[in-house]
């Protein structure tokens, strides 16, 4: 087994929006040093000697430093992949990986814009994890039956400071999409001002509704736990995508990629995509938040959900709007004009 250097040099392949915002990533990372973007057969950016490159990707491997791995991030493949010295860099024992692999791996999230179909059809670890779904299922049901008991006090000390604060029914109720795209009605303490018009979802755009009591329910995630039933009834697990509103399905069905995959597992109270982002407020937003939740069911696992539990409480303790989000630029995708869709209560 070959031992990693302390450092490793990287030749990042390409000169595509994800080979700089993945070279980014990594000069945040003191183990990784960034000897050069390139495309095979075209003028290359300048060496930090001060050597600039022009030509083959062979030719680049024999002049520049020892290389220990090489990220193919490449707009076009077709025709331009250097398959030879590729396969010659592996003989040699230089590690070839996928930019799109890579900066999953470094970020979190699953990058959609440079998603093909095929990284997810023939993705080993999507779709596995049965076990791993029972033992979920088996936690959370005993969490939320225990939490009820316990919370019991709390549910009747918050619904009366709910009808004090303002006038409106205690709990707001919803129908969103579950597993399998299965609808359900998700229950939480209201935070809003009742209205007759039809508000716009996003929580931006509903600030002048927020109650007193309301705003302090959703700092500390206190609105969620009435979840708890739903949780007991098998609609949610504790850990998970957040079930969007039905009324949005289509929409995102038809404006986020690869959005059918979300329901692959059951919505959670919390998830990856809420520590790791916080709220969206436009479908641009959502569409972000959905590389979070791809990641979460590429790689779901206990302990992915016990470092999501962790990083949960401690928004509830602190009160924070996110609690963890990863110091990365976005890679740029062409921005969505599209409307987004219309509920009772932001999300």
């Amino acid at each position: 087994m070959r031992i990693k250097p302390f450092v490793e040099n990287i030749l990042v392949l390409g000169q595509s929006h994800l080979a700089t915002a993945i070279t980014a990533e990594m000069k945040k990372r003191r183990r990784y040093r960034i000897l050069d973007l390139m495309e095979p057969g075209e003028p290359g950016r300048v060496f930090k000697d001060g050597v600039p490159f022009v030509g083959s990707l062979d030719r680049g491997l024999r002049t520049i430093p020892k290389t220990h791995r090489i990220v193919v991030a490449l707009s076009e493949r077709r025709g331009r992949l250097p398959i030879e010295a590729l396969l010659d860099a592996k003989r040699q024992g230089v590690e070839v990986e996928d930019a799109v692999h890579l900066y999953e791996r470094l970020t979190g999230k699953l990058v959609l814009d440079q998603l093909q179909p095929s990284h997810l059809i023939f993705a080993p670890e999507l779709g596995r994890g049965s076990l791993h779904s029972v033992w979920l299922r088996v936690i959370s049901a005993l969490v939320a039956a225990v939490g009820l008991v316990v919370c019991a006090p709390l549910f009747a000390v918050i619904a009366l400071l709910i009808k004090w604060d303002s006038a409106g029914p205690v709990f707001f109720i919803q129908e969103r999409v579950g597993q399998d795209g299965h609808k359900f009605p998700l229950l939480k303490f209201r935070t809003m001002r009742p209205v007759d018009r039809r508000p716009s979802e996003w929580v931006r755009d509903n600030g002048d509704r927020i109650t007193a009591v309301g705003r302090w329910l959703r700092k500390y995630r206190l609105d969620e736990l009435p979840q708890l039933v739903n949780v007991l009834r098998g609609h949610m697990n504790l850990i998970g995508p957040r079930p969007h509103p039905a009324s949005n399905y289509t929409l995102f069905m038809n404006r986020i990629p690869f959005y059918a995959f979300r329901s692959m597992v059951k919505p959670g109270i919390t998830g990856w995509a809420q520590v790791c982002y916080g709220y969206a407020n436009s479908l641009e937003e959502e569409t972000e938040k959905m590389c979070y939740d791809l990641y979460y069911i590429k790689h779901c696992s206990l302990s992915l959900d016990l470092n999501i539990l962790i990083r949960t409480v401690k928004v509830i303790l602190l009160g924070q709007q996110r609690v963890f989000h990863p110091e990365i630029q976005p890679v740029p995708q062409q921005p969505d004009q599209g409307t987004p869709d219309y509920s009772k209560e932001a999300a």
